[in-house]
């Protein structure tokens, strides 16, 4: 245990000095290093054969030509991303909110003055960690839902920039517990929550089709919006050009309380999906999406079906 605490520390102090040095600078010199890192990414071939499974995937009738071409503009995204991440060690609110446009704040407000609390719904889509700043927008304590990274000292590290926004992090297993304090507390809230990360291998209980493919769902953010009795907003990004976004805030058009089973689930679904058909490059290509699809081809019999 304590030779894998010394291999975590070790990891992270080797690297740290960069991370904090590079954040110093100003974003056009940050976009030179993401455009040497996208050279180091071609040449190291990063996750190479889970990105192209996956949009093999999504795109079936796309050639090799077309997925090469989805391929090469996802990694310049992903270049950009890491050094938009790096960037908030540094003056996070100064340097992204004149990058980030929110085109309807009065949306979120509207939610807010009539008492209601807001479950915000986004993907893996855009620059998400750029996303809590469209809650300065409104008068409500942001909530951000993460999974804690296996080293504890990058989790402390993606902690403290995720928390320049002036928003919360509440670990994923104690989000129940949060909204119930806020609830008693009377204290108007908007939680985050990030729709597309495959649930754990014993949270399969919704599965629907997702970019061609059978897809396990987390049911999260609906099944929060009925804890809390909240409104349900999607967070839609928009990425305009390099560092330049736009949220629109999306509405779920019914009401909560009285819709079916699933419905709010396949709503945001929808959303984020024709999001990446539009503009397929700006995904998270690089995780295993379907890694345990084997098991709806095992057990299951219907698309579309909860279990």
């Amino acid at each position: 245990m304590k030779s894998e605490q010394f291999i975590q520390a070790l990891g992270f102090y080797t690297i740290y000095p960069f991370l904090r040095g590079v954040a110093l600078l100003p974003m056009f010199l940050l976009y030179r290093i993401a455009d040497i890192f996208f050279l180091l990414v071609l040449v190291t071939g990063y996750r190479k054969r889970v990105v192209t499974d996956n949009l093999k995937r999504a795109f079936p009738s796309a050639s090799s030509v077309e997925i090469r071409k989805i391929r090469m503009r996802f990694y310049q995204h992903f270049c950009d991303l890491f050094v938009e991440t790096i960037a908030l060690q540094h003056n996070p609110v100064k340097r992204v909110q004149k990058r980030v446009k929110v085109i309807n704040p009065e949306v979120m407000q509207k939610c807010i003055e009539e008492g209601k609390d807001v479950v915000a719904v986004l993907g893996h889509y855009g620059n998400w960690e750029w996303v809590p700043v469209a809650s300065l927008t409104f008068n409500a304590l942001g909530l951000s839902v993460y999974r804690p990274l296996k080293n504890p000292y990058f989790d402390k590290f993606m902690l403290g920039l995720r928390s320049g926004f002036g928003s919360v992090n509440v670990p994923l297993k104690q989000t129940a517990r949060e909204i119930v304090n806020l609830k008693r507390s009377n204290k108007r809230f908007a939680l985050g929550l990030i729709s597309d990360q495959s649930p754990s291998k014993y949270e399969l209980h919704y599965w629907t089709t997702f970019l061609n493919e059978n897809t396990s769902v987390i049911l999260g953010p609906e099944k929060m919006a009925r804890l809390a009795d909240a409104q349900v907003v999607y967070w839609q990004m928009k990425k305009l050009k390099r560092g330049r976004y736009e949220i629109t805030f999306i509405p779920f058009p019914g009401d909560v309380k009285k819709s079916a089973d699933y419905e709010i689930t396949e709503w945001h679904v929808r959303l984020l999906e024709r999001q990446i058909l539009d503009k397929p490059e700006y995904w998270l290509w690089s995780h295993k999406r379907w890694k345990y699809q084997y098991l709806y081809d095992k057990n299951l019999h219907a698309s579309g079906s909860a279990v």
